[in-house]
């Protein structure tokens, strides 16, 4: 349906990984832009049976003298694969693509991970620039941005959809990798996690909420991150000249998978949860445009003990970039605060508020734009 932005990995015909969450469009993407290619996806049992059983055989399923590229899915199935991929990749000089949904088991059997031979690249879910003209923002934030979404013809149809997706992540990711023994303790760190979106996470509190061990809340946010499903950004400490928190903010990938995970009742305010959702679409945009453009920033935010904060802060060869997220659609002297005070300690600094409301202003140094502007304009704007 939608042009993707991701294009650098065909350059060079070097074999690489194409990581994202399920549902993102890894396979749509390579059969839109590799129609000559092998296909080999190891959610089919057979294939996974075979190579499982004997990796070697991999050779076999390969037409002598191929020379188009080897499309292997969800590699994360069989790990011990990649030593018969980097076997052939020297052998016979295939070109491989290996997608996959977690990155789990690869790094916990310490597998071969082809030695360099191979580059990594991620698909996210689509960005405000690849909608263009569909890009709706209130129905972004509701309901996020996998591919899937945008092919249903009502809310209710894309609401059971993500219910589902939710579902299908808990039995096919981790039940079939084994990444825990307690589905259901897990499914219960999930909705208390979300309560942690866009917060600074409080282990201890997360576990006695989900009447769950400490250590194995612990255990569980790696899962979500390595799952892909969350990822935590760390605060942004150098140069620091004021005192600043340690712990790290929490954010699911999407705000649509987001949504459907959070429990709803009747004191969860529908503003509160939206306003975390729409930090959760700057995040995953900002993710998404940063590397699919190779700006190569690192994302974090910053938070003064005394809880002064800017939601998020970009820092690479580019520059540094402070962001901050306003819901409303007015803006007045208080939501410029976190900016400010972040740009008296780095006057070098771009400082941005994205907002809900329509017109362009300059306020101090910090540049006040309309998040229906901003997001589909983000490349430019960490350019």
């Amino acid at each position: 349906m939608y042009k993707r932005l991701l294009k650098r990995p065909l350059e060079g015909g070097q074999s690489f990984f194409l990581f994202g969450p399920r549902g993102t469009g890894k396979t749509s993407w390579v059969r839109d832009n590799i129609p000559g290619g092998l296909s080999i996806d190891l959610l089919e049992t057979s294939a996974f049976v075979d190579l499982s059983a004997r990796p070697d055989r991999l050779e076999q399923m390969i037409p002598p003298g191929f020379e188009d590229w080897i499309i292997i899915d969800e590699v994360q199935k069989i790990p011990e694969l990649l030593n018969e991929v980097h076997r052939l990749i020297e052998k016979s000089h295939y070109k491989f693509i290996l997608t996959g949904s977690s990155a789990r088991s690869l790094r916990k059997k310490r597998v071969n991970l082809l030695a360099g031979r191979a580059l990594s690249f991620k698909l996210f879910p689509l960005t405000a620039l690849e909608l263009q003209k569909d890009f709706q923002l209130q129905k972004s934030v509701r309901f996020g941005h996998l591919p899937y979404v945008f092919s249903k013809n009502s809310d209710q149809a894309i609401r059971d959809y993500l219910e589902a997706y939710t579902q299908t992540y808990l039995r096919e990711e981790v039940m079939q990798e084994a990444l825990t023994r307690n589905i259901g303790a897990f499914s219960r760190f999930l909705e208390v996690a979300s309560f942690s979106q866009g917060q600074v996470i409080n282990v201890s509190e997360v576990a006695r909420e989900s009447s769950i061990h400490r250590k194995v809340v612990e255990d569980y946010f790696q899962i979500t991150e390595d799952l892909l499903l969350a990822q935590r950004i760390p605060v942004f400490t150098k140069r620091a000249k004021r005192k600043l928190i340690a712990h790290s903010k929490f954010y699911f990938f999407d705000s649509g998978v987001f949504q459907a995970i959070r429990p709803r009742g009747p004191y969860d305010l529908a503003e509160g949860i939206e306003g975390i959702a729409l930090e959760t679409l700057v995040y995953q945009e900002l993710q998404a445009i940063n590397h699919y453009f190779n700006f190569q920033y690192q994302v974090y935010f910053w938070r003064t003990s005394d809880k002064v904060e800017v939601d998020f802060v970009l820092y690479g060869p580019q520059g540094i970039l402070a962001i901050e997220v306003k819901r409303s659609e007015t803006i007045d002297s208080k939501d410029l605060r976190g900016l400010r005070l972040f740009g008296e300690d780095y006057p070098e600094a771009k400082l941005f508020l994205f907002y809900g409301g329509k017109r362009k202003e300059f306020v101090d140094n910090i540049q006040i734009i309309p998040l229906e502007e901003a997001l589909p304009s983000l490349a430019n704007l960490l350019a």
